[in-house]
């Protein structure tokens, strides 16, 4: 007999071969038909010593423990006794890469005890029923005895638990784990050796709270998935409070250990509290729709009792324990790294220019970003910039005193240093650059504004028919229409009802922008006019003006300048709206709802799970630190305190769930018309559109990868309208998580395999093939303030302005101080480059993590998946072979950056390539 300090894990007996606890050791406050109480434990055997004997075999190599256990031949072979069959488990735990001193000590404690079976209890659950209980039979043995095999990592540990079941007991189909410890531990799997057909795997890759924090044990289920109707009678109770544990009550404030899925407004994006010009309104209701975002249950502020109170950074903002960057992300690149620039570099930059917070002078100012670097001041952040890990971007040298931060040079400028000036290379990025989603046919003329003429002024455009024939060498508009040669960038209506309160703002000054393109014979697209509007004044009832290229040197400026307005005005909506709200955003409801409605057995979960990582914890950060009132999208993009507010009119006006698939949102734009005799039933107006042809393999792999997943489990005609965890889970994203858009009359049915298989498409699309192209060549294309200004700080200089002499004497002053400042230029570039690096354990589309190799025990489902991964390599080779093609110039050419956007795999880095599987960054 042994007795556990009683600071530490309950006081257990061990006499005649069976764990004797006290009801208060498992817990009695568990509510499941299956509990940690009631059940008796078959045998766990141990010596005269206390300790216990074990062989484990795992594949096929035999890993020994103490010695060999009793009644077992040396070979580790297992032989059923007169009492039952002899089975153990192998229990894999991960420890922190990083510990401190004290955390050293608890985990050579918490080794310990679980070495002698005090620090975890795990219960075996069978896929069979009880008749007496009418619930799984099951068996429980404590975790006992450390396996002496040597492991490559370091951080792994593995742990044995014996088990003596009845020869009737069938196949376990789960295990419930309670820790006994008075922290969390990391659980990566759980093996069962002993039954017939070899290993059976419970994939777990999850934190394990204490039984201190909550009673219930966690439960975790084997790699086999079941649509509801086919969960074995054992566990299928289980499977029903696992789903109810994980959406919670709706109350309280969420606790850092929980794993709770729920909904809540976007009401944390202001703290009145602080200071009543960084309030922001709700977003998420009639007035401003929004997706739904993860509740946190935090108190209402003090000024606003519709606003939840902040959790300022340093400290996380909760989000379910399993959605938390792993450590290794947090170690190296992302998640640390966007932290260390927020909360340390950021200000460190702010420290040394803000005093003195000026113009870009000339542009050899803009180029010692790269080659000389900024100086930073030694102040009581001194370890900062060299303690931060960032990677290609950021380069450190100290000197006495200062700290010197110096930028990698942007792929856009690394060939070609003069590319951004040029007209086809503005229109290049339109389809082979950072924001390729928003161009679209011309399908009418006159073009017309759809806003209120009594607010916004007549709805005619200044756009007129002569001044764009001028442009077309002879053609008529109505024949370059016909031809699907006139296109259009129109961030008109979008913009003009927030254009007099952005101006307001001290350092902003925006138009409304359209901007017209001809594509020529010789296959390039041509910016040929650009229209600037202002909200109509008194003096000026159609306040537009119309630019165009000219020939002379003050048109050859203004050109110039109207372009920046125009890229401004891209960047902002390609970073609120493309981007954060069209992935991140809108991928936030899907998330949610997959947790709370489809059990973790589900096969559609199973498919959508590596599409979800790291989303809701890269969001929350964004809520605290990037979308923020205050924070860096209000101080270094135009739309400044109206960013949020202009990205929820988007939401309102443009967001629809059925035109986010890709070949749909082609349609729409007229970037693409219907042919059924292509590969996605598309076929582009402009061949060498880099984003789209390269996007539509991408979509037409998944697509196929998906479709075969979904009919390989939906083998009946109604097998997709009686799974009752699916129809839930599309009605709770339409009506919980995209609450204000509930109503709306294009949301697709779920009535057949291939709506299902259409849904699932499209949200692995914006999860992974849509993401990437709009994010990861934030820095290759922003990292040049030039090529794409985040915002504007001056209007076009007009003959009758004070500062026009200015212009016409130094153009080059007035476009550089139109632009960003120092100040805001850097901290924007910063965020850039962090936001366009791959983690070293990013997960790529068509791959699995090492860690979920056996997120599945299904040869046939293994053998599509390998499939789609084969496609994935020839896509790779594809797209290689385009940006080699001289006859593509939108992606190959002198100084042209091939397009890799879309490329599928990647190293880590700023890289410019590669598909993640989900939104992690």
């Amino acid at each position: 007999m042994f007795t556990v300090n009683p600071a530490g894990p309950p006081k257990s007996d061990i006499s005649g071969g069976v764990l004797r606890t006290s009801p208060a050791f498992f817990g009695e406050s568990s509510v499941a038909p299956i509990r940690r109480t009631q059940l008796p434990v078959f045998g766990s055997r141990v010596n005269r010593n206390g300790l216990i004997r074990a062989v484990i075999s795992s594949g096929d190599k035999t890993l020994e423990a103490a010695s060999t256990l009793e009644g077992k031949e040396s070979n580790g072979s297992l032989l059923s006794s007169g009492g039952g069959i002899e089975v153990r488990a192998v229990v894999t735990v991960r420890k922190k890469m990083k510990e401190t001193i004290t955390e050293k000590v608890e985990d050579k404690w918490e080794f310990f005890v679980n070495g002698f079976g005090q620090g975890i209890v795990i219960q075996l659950i069978s896929a069979e029923i009880d008749p007496v209980t009418n619930s799984g039979k099951s068996v429980q043995s404590s975790v006992r005895g450390w396996l002496t095999r040597p492991l490559n990592n370091s951080q792994i540990v593995e742990y044995a638990a014996n088990f003596t079941v009845p020869n009737d007991f069938g196949c376990p189909g789960a295990i419930l784990v309670t820790n006994l410890h008075g922290k969390e531990f990391y659980l990566l799997e759980i093996v069962i050796h002993g039954f017939d057909g070899g290993p059976i795997f419970f994939p777990a890759n999850t934190w394990i709270h204490s039984r201190k924090d909550n009673s219930e044990s966690r439960i975790i289920f084997k790699n086999q998935a079941y649509l509801p109707s086919q969960s074995p009678p054992g566990i299928k109770d289980l499977r029903n409070e696992d789903l109810l544990s994980i959406r919670g009550n709706g109350k309280g404030e969420r606790k850092p250990h929980d794993r709770i899925y729920d909904y809540d407004l976007y009401n944390d994006l202001g703290n009145p509290d602080k200071d009543i010009d960084l309030a922001r309104p709700v977003l998420g209701c009639e007035e401003r729709p929004y997706p739904r975002r993860c509740r946190t249950g935090r108190p209402p502020t003090k000024s606003d009792p519709f606003s939840e109170t902040r959790i300022e950074k340093p400290h996380p903002v909760y989000v379910p324990r399993d959605e938390t960057f792993e450590e290794i992300k947090q170690d190296t690149f992302s998640t640390g790294r966007l932290k260390a620039v927020l909360h340390n570099l950021i200000p460190s930059i702010a420290a040394t220019l803000s005093s003195s917070d000026i113009s870009f002078k000339c542009f050899s100012d803009i180029d010692k970003l790269y080659n000389d670097g900024v100086i930073l001041k030694d102040d009581e952040n001194k370890d900062v910039v060299e303690n931060l890990l960032l990677g290609r971007m950021v380069k450190q040298v100290m000197s006495v005193g200062q700290r010197l931060l110096k930028y990698e040079t942007p792929a856009i400028i690394k060939r070609d240093r003069f590319a951004w000036l040029r007209d086809n290379e503005f229109s290049r990025q339109t389809l082979a650059g950072l924001n390729p989603v928003n161009i679209e046919i011309l399908k009418e003329f006159p073009i017309l504004s759809e806003l209120d003429p009594a607010v916004y002024g007549p709805p005619e455009s200044a756009l007129t028919k002569e001044l764009i024939e001028q442009e077309l060498n002879g053609l008529s508009v109505e024949k370059a229409i016909e031809e699907k040669r006139l296109f259009i960038l129109d961030y008109h209506d979008m913009l003009l009802p927030f254009i007099k309160k952005i101006n307001s703002l001290p350092g902003r000054k925006s138009y409304a922008s359209r901007t017209i393109f001809f594509y020529t014979k010789t296959g390039l697209l041509r910016p040929i006019a650009i229209e600037l509007s202002l909200p109509p004044a008194p003096s000026s009832p159609q306040n537009k003006r119309v630019y165009t290229h000219g020939h002379d040197a003050t048109m050859h400026w203004t050109w110039k300048l109207a372009k920046a307005h125009v890229c401004s005005n891209d960047a902002g909506v390609h970073q609120l709206v493309n981007h954060w709200l069209r992935t991140h955003a809108c991928m936030e409801p899907y998330i949610i709802a997959t947790h709370r409605q489809l059990s973790s057995m589900h096969p559609i979960y199973k498919l959508l799970h590596p599409h979800m990582r790291y989303t809701l914890e890269i969001n929350a950060l964004a809520r605290q630190s990037l979308i923020n009132g205050g924070g860096i999208i209000e101080a270094c993009f135009s739309p400044g305190n109206y960013a949020m507010e202009l990205s929820s009119v988007a939401y309102k006006s443009l967001w629809r769930f059925d035109m986010e698939a890709l070949p749909a949102d082609l349609l729409r734009r007229g970037m693409a018309v219907e042919d059924p005799s292509m590969p996605c039933g598309v076929r582009l107006v402009i061949e060498d559109y880099p984003y789209a042809a390269d996007g539509l393999l991408i979509w037409s792999a998944t697509q196929e990868w998906v479709e075969n997943y979904v009919n390989h489990f939906y083998t009946e005609p109604n097998s997709v309208t009686s799974d009752l965890e699916l129809q839930a889970w599309w009605n709770e994203i339409k009506n919980k998580g995209h609450y204000d858009k509930r109503n709306e009359p294009w949301w697709p049915k779920l009535n057949t395999k291939e709506d299902l298989s259409r849904i699932l498409t499209s949200m692995i699309w914006i999860a992974s093939g849509q993401h990437a192209a709009i994010n990861f060549g934030q820095y290759p294309f922003g990292g040049y303030v030039p090529n794409r200004p985040t915002l504007t700080r001056r209007l076009i200089p007009q003959e009758d302005d004070p500062d026009y002499e200015k212009f016409i004497h130094n153009p080059q002053h007035t476009f550089l101080s139109s632009l960003a400042t120092q100040l805001q230029a850097t901290k924007v570039m910063a965020v850039q480059d962090t936001l366009s690096t791959h983690s070293p354990d990013e997960e790529y589309l068509g791959q699995v993590n090492q860690l979920l190799s056996h997120w599945i025990n299904d040869n046939e489902v293994l053998k599509l998946f390998k499939k789609f991964s084969a496609r994935l390599e020839e896509i790779e080779e594809i797209i290689n072979a385009r940006n080699k093609d001289n006859h593509l110039r939108n992606r190959s050419g002198a100084g042209i950056p091939p397009y890799e956007l879309l490329l599928p795999s990647s190293g880590p880095g700023v890289t410019g390539r590669g598909i993640p599987n989900s939104i992690s960054i």
